[in-house]
């Protein structure tokens, strides 16, 4: 079967609600050719932002596994869709490995949602970041490449120019006009005073930078010395607040995740927040599947879109907003897994019906019945009917179609 039939396939579970199914997102959406994308290895990756998906499925091709993919998937999204997933912020992901006895073990919660700092300060108060820690930490405990390798493709994005994909033409469409009060926000989304459109090739140079760093120093040189100095200093003149003491204590956790059984089935979920807030945060979610059923299922957000719309001057790292001042995102994921197996994953986003989505999701990949998912959520989802390891042939995967995203993958 086919990338596109198998995109057809998992798109026709979902009964959406609203205007109806939008067109489908395909490799020609970017230019990229389809023996560009095609898929050496099996594997399974799924963005709301079609670059980054090509990047996951890149990975897995690479001998990557899960772990490694969707790290790399994340790094790639805080260049190609920083309104949503950029370093300054923070997320949530559900992992899934084979334990001792070489059997899928229930998944577990890497949790590195973006903190408010000690003591909140300036005229536009900033989360510390925690999007870089959470990234490595995944690939680190779970993935086997070497960690340079998943932040390359990011760094090369930034440097060498990425295309505004529609799915962040559509946030600039919102807040863009915004953007341009920051000077340095500006230089990016806004080059000659007006925000940037579909289809035109943009470069974050400071962003490639800050990437290299990464690449080249680690954790470490990120999060403590000189460049977490130049860090915390560009936050402070950009009304972030934040100080080196922040950036220390922004530490990702390894938790136990919630689950419940489902006809037969296991179902791991991120946690709902709590917030009776209407209008929630926006956030963005990703998906990566390898040929042992290893899963890796994600939400980022900026706890505001484009956080707090202001770029830490230098560093190019939109900075989250301050969850001491707004609402806490849900971020949404869930995965499905039975008898050592992988069965299915999805992520929701859509602000309040951001869980709605990922569990209507789930409902159609483990039924095979159609699901409606409330406006304004949208449902990513990667299904496997016979399980994985073993039952590679049933496969699906899909981005919600009325999104701007990309499901990629097969053999």
């Amino acid at each position: 079967m086919s990338h596109r039939a198998h995109w057809l396939a998992a798109a026709s579970l979902l009964l959406l609600s609203g205007c109806g199914v939008g067109r489908s997102v395909g490799h020609e959406l970017l230019g990229t050719s389809t023996a560009t994308t095609s898929a050496s290895r099996f594997g399974y990756a799924v963005a709301d932002e079609p670059q980054a998906a090509l990047v996951a499925r890149q990975i897995l091709n690479q001998g990557g596994n899960a772990a490694d993919a969707a790290a790399a998937e994340g790094f790639a999204l805080s260049v190609t869709l920083p309104s949503r997933a950029a370093l300054g912020g923070g997320g949530a992901c559900l992992v899934m490995m084979p334990g001792q006895d070489g059997k899928l073990a229930a998944p577990v919660e890497l949790n590195f949602t973006a903190p408010a700092p000690a003591v909140s300060a300036g005229d536009r108060p900033a989360a510390v970041p925690a999007m870089a820690r959470g990234l490595l930490a995944l690939q680190a405990v779970y993935g086997r490449l070497p960690a340079a390798s998943v932040i390359v493709p990011a760094e090369q994005l930034a440097g060498g120019g990425a295309q505004v994909s529609p799915a962040l033409a559509a946030d600039l469409a919102v807040v863009g006009n915004a953007l341009t009060a920051d000077p340095a926000a500006a230089a990016v989304f806004a080059p000659h005073g007006v925000p940037l459109q579909s289809g035109q090739e943009f470069t974050q140079p400071d962003l490639a930078a800050t990437l290299e760093v990464l690449r080249t120093q680690g954790i470490a040189g990120f999060y403590a010395g000189p460049f977490a100095a130049k860090l915390a200093l560009a936050a402070t003149e950009a009304g972030g607040g934040f100080t080196t003491a922040d950036l220390g204590r922004a530490l990702p956790h390894i938790l136990p995740a919630q689950s419940l059984s489902q006809d037969g089935d296991q179902v791991a979920a991120l946690p709902q927040t709590a917030s009776g807030v209407e209008a929630l945060p926006a956030s963005t979610g990703f998906i990566a599947v390898d040929k042992n059923g290893v899963t890796v299922a994600c939400a980022t957000s900026l706890n505001n879109l484009f956080g707090t719309g202001r770029v830490a001057p230098g560093t190019g790292i939109l900075l989250a907003a301050s969850p001491a001042h707004f609402p806490t995102p849900d971020l949404a994921a869930e995965i499905a897994y039975a008898d050592g197996r992988f069965r299915a994953a999805t992520t929701g986003t859509g602000q309040q019906e951001a869980h709605a989505a990922a569990a209507a999701g789930m409902q159609a990949a483990l039924t095979g019945q159609p699901a409606q998912v409330p406006a304004p959520g949208r449902a990513n989802i990667v299904s496997c009917p016979k399980g994985v390891p073993g039952g590679e042939a049933s496969c699906t995967a899909s981005a919600d179609p009325r999104g701007q995203g990309l499901a990629i993958g097969g053999r």
